[in-house]
């Protein structure tokens, strides 16, 4: 795996890049944001660990860019700030996941095989989810409703993908923030509501039944009224 270490501090570098190459992965370096997006643009990686504060473009106006050019490359945010305001703004411009400085190899390494796991478990799927009008193609990562393509950034995208991969479950605000962000504890942001939110502007119906339902103490799931439905292609 081909993994892109973006980070200023050459000691900090050193180290992931000779741990990560003793575990095999194929590490790559750099130390600024702007030579970053140049090698992704270039490049075949699996996964990014980008510094939060580089010279130049920072960490999070990277982060940002890959998602506005539609580049999936999952992303770990290295930071030493812990803040939840921080770590919120990291998720929000596209960050699978983030570990604060200093970090424990070990804890490292899990959260690289989880976020790269959850990545692997979205391409590997062959199928087109429907609900309604909504139609989502696992393979393409696409969405259409009654037919015309809507757009979405990448996080909507894994929120919906993880709402009709199982619906007839109840996914409570904590279960969507680990499963998307790999949140294992409520950092007490309203994150998950503002993308279910948006989920609900994009997919509404033309009748008023509401694409994603509500319940009250428990979590959301698509409105069963809809009859999901799975085909393989």
């Amino acid at each position: 795996m081909r993994v892109l270490i973006v980070e200023d501090d050459s000691r900090i570098a050193d180290f992931l890049q000779r741990a990560l190459k003793s575990e095999g992965f194929q590490p790559v370096r750099v130390h600024d944001g702007k030579a970053a997006l140049e090698l992704v643009d270039n490049g075949d990686f699996e996964l990014i660990l980008l510094d939060l504060m580089l010279p130049g473009l920072s960490g999070l106006e990277v982060c940002q860019a890959l998602r506005m050019r539609r580049i999936a490359i999952p992303v770990i945010m290295l930071t030493a700030l812990d803040t939840a305001e921080d770590i919120v703004r990291g998720l929000r411009m596209g960050a699978d996941d983030y570990i604060t400085k200093p970090f424990d190899l070990d804890e490292l390494l899990a959260r690289i095989e989880a976020v790269v796991r959850r990545g692997q478990n979205v391409l590997s799927a062959s199928q087109v989810l429907r609900a309604g009008g909504v139609e989502l193609d696992l393979h393409a990562m696409s969405v259409s409703l009654d037919g015309q393509p809507v757009d979405f950034t990448a996080k909507e995208l894994a929120v919906l993908e993880l709402l009709m991969s199982d619906p007839d479950r109840l996914f409570s605000r904590e279960r969507i923030l680990n499963n998307i962000w790999g949140i294992d504890k409520d950092p007490m942001t309203n994150v998950v509501d503002v993308y279910i939110s948006r989920l609900r502007k994009k997919l509404s119906s033309g009748d008023g039944t509401p694409f994603i339902e509500t319940v009250r103490g428990l979590g959301y799931r698509i409105n069963p009224s809809l009859g999901l439905r799975s085909s393989s292609q």
